[in-house]
Parts: structure tokens; C-alpha cells; sequence
């Protein structure tokens, strides 16, 4: 077999310096414009790292907006200090998606002797009860994207109802979440046990991922390679996006990878705007892998039915095809109970819609009067063949940790 496929494993980048730092995932030393963020956090964990019980903490922002980043700069500082009263622990829920794997999560991470498998939920509990009670310490649970996980309702009521069980300390949450609506599905009983302070992160402008971008190109690319033009078209289409920070570092962090595969010696507009499709489709794909359960599934029905034909074609919109959302509700249904899962109400279903449209996924038209009365067209803003590619592989991924649990 010829070496010739792998010979450009061996060569340097003429454009990369450090390719992590342009990593949505990499946390600076310092983040900029977030200040006042994160001393808003600090200030309201402060009762918690002191030994007391304070209010729990719920986090939102849209994707990007340096919720994450943020959260991970203060719990490295928080666990570099020797007075801390209390131990915190960062949970990734897309991982981590249920009451159980949660709590496994912090025996993993602080009892492993008693990780192995065989222990239900009342006895992983009860270890992590004992465990607190030893010194009346307080356990910080940080919930990134607390939403995504299937029985949420019981995961909040256990670990705030912990409290009353716990005679000396305590356990407060930190709930991170791109919906700041995500409460409105949790059951009554959950939100009374919920005693909460609210931080909202706003949208970077374009004046601030241009400022973003410059500090990691700095760091991330070789000299020279690319010029103020560049990162600021970068920073303009994630601003005129949604002020997504993820978006323009990925963008950035393309346009560097075409410059590269094509022997380029510079980062230049050309490739920015090149990049800035690849990423935004990517960005895309990835928060389908996020969505929760039932609001999958319904871009699985939509993806579905734009593949079958199923569809109502608006002629002003020349060659733009959309769906009717009663049509999209019933294969959701049917999909659904194919699955075993019961659907969503109707009721449920409309904010689902809403909520996927506010995310870019999907767009909406209200059709007026004449077509089947006064109804909803749904149209995916993505590829449906990827789309459903991409729900069917997480789907899939999903039932085959439920048979192994």
C-alpha cells in the first residue's frame, strides 16, 4: 500500500501554531467580556463555599454566549483555593442524561470504590447522603445543559429534596441551560423544592468576537498568517447569526484547515467566508445531538416527510418547500409510539416548534386564510437526509446505553 495518503500527517502547518486554542472547548486564561458574569456566579456560590446551604443557580444564555467557559475558569479557581468549604463538580448532560448517571457520576468521582455496577438509585443516594454528612461539607452539582435530561423532574427533586435528608451540609445546584424556559416542563413538586437565583449571558456583539477572535488568533496561528480583515468577517457572521462565540472560533478554525489542505500561506476573507457554511451546518448537527428527546424526534418527522414528499410548496417562495404542522404532529405521533414513547400534547408540540425555530433549525409561516383555514408551515433549514442521518446515529447511540444501564 502506498504511504502517499499519510505523507501529510508528517508536514508542518504553515498556518497553525497551536490548533487547540481555536477550540470552542478551550478555556483561556482570561475571558473577555464576561467579568461581570462571572462575579454575578462567584458572588451567588459564595453561601455554598463557605459550608452553608445558599440558593441554587440556574445559568441561560443562547449557544455561545460563554455560559460553559465561564462555569470552568471558576470551578478551576474555586478548586486552587485552600478554604473552600464544599466540593463542586462539573456534569456534562449530553453524557450524563438521567437521575442515575448523574448521581454515578459524583460517586465516580469521589466514592469510586463504590462505582462498579449493581447499585440502584436508593443506594447510590444514600452513599452520596453519607458521604456528605462525614464533615458537613456542601457539594456544588454543576448541570450543563441540565435540559437534556430525560427524567429531569426527579433528578431536581432528588437532589434539592437531599437537603432535608442531609443533617449537616448540604447540596446546591448549578443548572446551565440554552432555554430559559426549560422549567416550564418540570412537574409542580420539583419547582417548589427549587430555591434559585437567575443569571441570563447576553449575545457577544460584533465589536467583541472581533476582540475574542484576535486573542486566540493570536496564539492559535503562526505570525502573520492572517489579517485583522479576516477575523472580523468572521466576527460579523456569527454576530449577525446570534452572537455565537462557538460559531466564529469554528469558523476561524476552518478557514485556517482550507489554507492548509490548499498549500495557502494565509488566513484571507476568501476562506473565512468559505468556512462560515461548513461551520454553521456543523453547529447545526451538533445541537440536534443536544435537543431533548421529544423535540428530536419532531425534527425527525419533519426531516421524514420533506424526504417522502409529504408537502405543501408556497409558490412566492419559488422553490422553498414546507410542510403542514398538523402533518408534522401526526408522524411525530406516529414516530413516537413506533418508539414506545408517549407523544407530547398538542399544546406541548407548538412550543417545541417555537423553541426549535428560535435555535435556527427550522423556520415557520403562518399560511392565512385559504389553505386548510389558518395554519403553521414548517420548513427544515437543513438538510433533511443529514438531519435524519444525524437523529437515527444519536437514537440509536441512546438505546443501546439504555439496554446496557
Amino acid at each position: 500500500m502506498s504511504t502517499e495518503p499519510f505523507s501529510s500527517l508528517f508536514k508542518e502547518s504553515k498556518i497553525f501554531q497551536n490548533r487547540e486554542v481555536l477550540s470552542p472547548h478551550f478555556v483561556p486564561a482570561s475571558l473577555l467580556f464576561r467579568d461581570k458574569q462571572i462575579d454575578d456566579i462567584v458572588k451567588s456560590l459564595n453561601p455554598s463555599l463557605r459550608g452553608e446551604r445558599g440558593r441554587n443557580l440556574f445559568v441561560y444564555g443562547k449557544t455561545g454566549t460563554g455560559k460553559t467557559s465561564c462555569m470552568k475558569y471558576i470551578i478551576d479557581k474555586i478548586r486552587t483555593l485552600p478554604v473552600v468549604k464544599a466540593k463542586i463538580i462539573y456534569i456534562n448532560c449530553r453524557i450524563h442524561n438521567s437521575r442515575y448517571r448523574v448521581l454515578h457520576k459524583i460517586i465516580s468521582d469521589y466514592l469510586p470504590l463504590y462505582a462498579k455496577k449493581g447499585y440502584g438509585i436508593v443506594d447510590i443516594y444514600e452513599k452520596v447522603i453519607n458521604w456528605i454528612e462525614e464533615d458537613g461539607k456542601v457539594l456544588v452539582v454543576v448541570l450543563d445543559e441540565i435540559d437534556v435530561v430525560k427524567d429531569l423532574d426527579d433528578l431536581v427533586y432528588t437532589l434539592t429534596r437531599a437537603n432535608t435528608d442531609i443533617k449537616s451540609g448540604g447540596i446546591t445546584i448549578v443548572g446551565i441551560s440554552n432555554k430559559i424556559s426549560f422549567k416550564d416542563a418540570l412537574d409542580p413538586r420539583s419547582l417548589s423544592t427549587l430555591y434559585e437565583n437567575e443569571l441570563v449571558f447576553p449575545p457577544y456583539n460584533s465589536n467583541e468576537l472581533s476582540a475574542i477572535l484576535k486573542d486566540r488568533a493570536e496564539k492559535g496561528f503562526k505570525k502573520g498568517v492572517i489579517d485583522q480583515s479576516a477575523i472580523n468577517l468572521a466576527a460579523a457572521i456569527a454576530a449577525k447569526d446570534s452572537g455565537d462565540a462557538r460559531l466564529a472560533l469554528k469558523i476561524l478554525s476552518k478557514a485556517g484547515e482550507i489554507s492548509d489542505e490548499h498549500s495557502l500561506d494565509a488566513v484571507t476573507t476568501k476562506e473565512v467566508s468559505d468556512a462560515s457554511k461548513y461551520a454553521e451546518e456543523e453547529i447545526a448537527y451538533e445541537l440536534v445531538n443536544t435537543l431533548p428527546e421529544h423535540q428530536k424526534l419532531i425534527i425527525y418527522a419533519i426531516s421524514m416527510l420533506s424526504i417522502q414528499g409529504s408537502r405543501y410548496k408556497r409558490l412566492s417562495e419559488g422553490t422553498d418547500t414546507y410542510l403542514f404542522s398538523g402533518d408534522v404532529y401526526n408522524k411525530y405521533s406516529q414516530i413516537s409510539e413506533s418508539l414506545q414513547k408517549e407523544p407530547k400534547s398538542s399544546r406541548w408540540y407548538r412550543k417545541y416548534i417555537t423553541d426549535l425555530e428560535m435555535q435556527g433549525l427550522i423556520n415557520t409561516y403562518e399560511s392565512g386564510k385559504g389553505i386548510r383555514g389558518h395554519t403553521k408551515l414548517i420548513k427544515l433549514a437543513y438538510s433533511p437526509e443529514k438531519m435524519k442521518d444525524t437523529i437515527e446515529k444519536t437514537l440509536l447511540r441512546e438505546s443501546e446505553a439504555e439496554v446496557g444501564k
